[in-house]
């Protein structure tokens, strides 16, 4: 199954970009511990493990794609060698970033509970960060 969504982010591609690239303003956006690199091919591990995967193409302020399942952590880990592929699209525009999720392959079981957590997980803790950065006198 698919998984396709959208929101505007206030802020600009590229910025967006790093912080789903890089663990450290990763965790600070989304308030959990992160490893995660800008490097094609490096596995990561967000969400304190309860996500995991490979970067498989990297187009820095453009696109993200990524071999993702639930990690060891997470209550319900996938079986071995179960991925679903997941495309971050990011597009900038007159009141910021296009920030599109495309998510294929998803397990028909986890269709409705990966996609009612993007908003939480994702565009939620996304806003709020590019939000406080933007405030004067704030920097993350």
């Amino acid at each position: 199954m698919t998984i396709h969504q959208e929101a505007i982010i206030n802020a600009d591609p590229q910025a967006v970009y790093d912080v789903l690239t890089d663990g450290q303003k990763f965790a600070a956006a989304t308030g959990m511990p992160a490893q995660l690199s800008d490097r094609e091919g490096e596995t990561f591990a967000i969400f304190d493990g309860r996500v995991e995967g490979r970067q498989i193409e990297l187009v820095p302020g453009q696109r993200i794609v990524q071999a993702w399942r639930f990690g060891a952590t997470h209550p319900s880990c996938w079986d071995a060698g179960v991925y679903s592929v997941v495309r971050f699209t990011l597009s900038g525009q007159e009141d910021g970033t296009r920030f599109i999720i495309d998510h294929a392959n998803v397990p028909p079981e986890w269709h409705d509970h990966i996609s009612s957590g993007y908003p939480t997980f994702y565009q939620q803790p996304l806003e709020r960060y590019f939000a406080a950065l933007a405030k004067p006198g704030v920097g993350l």
